[in-house]
């Protein structure tokens, strides 16, 4: 096949006609017939020539040229004769060449054979499909999360393909609500988790489980959240079950949890139908932690709420009859509740907590009767006073211990004398069975460790000042991880003596200056950077 001036416009009839079909730019398919045609040339001139090939957008000529390049030979080797000249070779053709000019020839248009054309085809097929990939791209990717309305084309191995227009998109097995079942053409609405460029062009993963299709719904549906006047703070699931969200209103006149339920609950409804029956519970927002999880907990009643804030995790006090309602038919109440605090939560009856608090009374009670020397009724006087532990009785202002009743200051000191001697020798115990193990004295005599915690640290092999300034902050207060959307515990080796997070950096970061692995001027260049930013900050905002 030639391009003679009979099939001319064709080419431009045919470009245009590709370009509608696809929704992609003319421009696109007029390109691909230009590298096709050129690759038809390059197999009848040869593979070495650079053939180029140009068609005019208005009459659809093809025009063949032949591009060589002019180079140095002192600084490139000619290696390809067809397509490069050196500047002497040039001068036949232009006055004065100069490295890195272009010399064009037309050559004749040439006879496309069957291979030929079946490759210029494949070509302009490639060309294509990836133009109308990008165009799907750019049209889906700002799209992602949000809800879109499709038609169901097929279902694959419980994946749902779901036509969106332009494109294909595909509704996961894990992603579909309970057990949903799609039939083709069926009309669906979801939400656009993902849009993602893949070679085979891109993917649109839609979700019907995520939290975030509720939270579109309800924006849809109640007017006062897509005005802004209603923000949705969180939102917990269990697809098709049940789910909670907590809303907070900015306008004192509007109530967040009426607005979205709606006159006779019409608008929580319309959200409760497309979620195929999925209950809600509609919760106030609070900045309370303790507070937002007793509303949370929902419908079930609260007694009392106990919060460990670094530890994440928070205790719940409820009456014997409400322990049931408050956890939930399989957990589920109090699952979606820690959702949506994220915290995790421990709930017990009133009777067991009394029970816990009475087992902690008797065991430090025992304590203060073992160490001190006491009977059983003043140790009791001790413990509901609140003191915890010797420490505490030992170095407290004596005023704190007169206070109690039957208590004179001959009493105190007598009761100070004794917790003092016990922890000295408790102390000295300690230090012998560390040296055993092998402590040093950098170790031991390190401000800011106590004998017992020199013990823990040697029984963890940590023997030295060059052991301990290895260690990370959280291998010695210990800390909590997130695996697999759960917080599991790190135990540290000095947690049991309650230093925090801050305090073991210190007393790493000290040590490591002492061994002279950190210079302190570093450190305070460090934090005249960090306050200087924190003050650009603070004038920004």
């Amino acid at each position: 096949m030639a391009i003679t001036s009979a099939n001319q416009l064709e080419l431009l009839q045919t470009a245009e006609a590709v370009a509608r079909e696809k929704m992609i730019d003319p421009g696109l398919v007029i390109e691909a017939m230009e590298e096709s045609l050129a690759r038809a040339a390059k197999s009848r001139y040869g593979a070495e020539m650079d053939i180029r090939v140009s068609i005019d957008r208005k009459t659809g000529k093809a025009t063949f040229t032949r591009v060589r390049t002019v180079i140095d030979p002192e600084e490139e080797e000619l290696e390809n004769y067809q397509a490069q000249l050196t500047v002497e070779q040039a001068k036949q053709y232009l006055d004065d060449p100069k490295i890195g000019d272009t010399i064009v020839d037309e050559v004749p248009p040439v006879e496309m054979g069957r291979i030929a054309a079946q490759s210029a085809k494949q070509v302009i097929l490639q060309k294509v499909r990836e133009a109308e990939r990008d165009r799907q791209y750019e049209e889906f990717k700002d799209r992602a999360g949000t809800i879109i309305n499709g038609q169901v084309k097929r279902e694959e191995y419980g994946n749902v393909i779901v036509d969106v227009g332009r494109g294909e998109a595909v509704l996961r097995r894990n992603e579909k609500i309970g057990r949903e079942s799609y039939r083709p053409n069926d009309r669906i609405r979801c939400y656009i988790k993902e849009v993602r460029r893949e070679a085979r062009g891109p993917q649109i993963f839609l979700s019907r489980t995520a939290p975030e299709f509720m939270a579109e719904l309800f924006k849809m549906e109640v007017p006062e959240i897509y005005d802004g006047i209603i923000e949705i703070k969180a939102v917990a699931r269990d697809p098709g079950s049940r789910a909670k969200i907590a809303v907070i209103s900015y306008d004192s006149s509007i109530d967040p949890v009426g607005a979205c339920v709606g006159m006779r609950g019409s608008r929580v409804q319309a959200v409760v139908n497309e979620l195929q029956g999925e209950k809600i519970d509609i919760i106030p927002w609070n900045e309370d932690a303790p507070t937002f999880l007793v509303n949370a907990l929902q419908p079930a009643e609260v007694s009392k709420v106990v919060l460990d804030e670094e530890a994440g995790k928070i205790e719940v006090v409820v009456p014997e009859e409400q322990l049931s309602l408050a956890i939930g038919r399989r957990g589920q109440n109090v699952r979606l509740a820690s959702q949506l605090t994220h915290l995790d939560i421990d709930i017990m009856t009133e009777e067991e907590e009394s029970a816990r608090r009475q087992a902690e009374f008797e065991l430090r009670t025992k304590l203060f009767m073992d160490t001190l020397d006491l009977d059983e009724f003043f140790a009791q006087l001790l413990v509901s006073e609140g003191f915890t532990n010797l420490e505490e009785v030992a170095y407290v202002e004596a005023e704190e211990l007169l206070v109690i009743d039957g208590v004179d200051e001959d009493t105190a000191s007598e009761l100070q004398a004794r917790a003092r001697d016990y922890l000295e020798a408790e102390n000295k115990k300690a230090l012998e069975h560390a040296r055993e193990l092998g402590a040093e004295d950098s170790l031991i005599d390190f401000e800011g460790l106590t004998p017992q915690m020199v013990e823990a640290l040697a029984q963890d092999d940590v023997k030295t000042l060059e052991d301990f300034a290895t260690c990370a902050d959280w291998e010695l207060a210990g800390g909590w991880t997130t695996v697999n959307g759960e917080r599991v515990k790190d135990d540290g080796v000095l947690e049991k003596f309650d230093v925090s997070l801050e305090e073991a950096q210190t007393l790493v970061m000290t040590a490591r200056i002492q061994l002279g692995w950190v210079d302190p001027a570093d450190l305070a260049t460090d934090d005249a950077a960090d306050g200087e930013d924190g003050e650009e900050q603070e004038v920004g905002a």
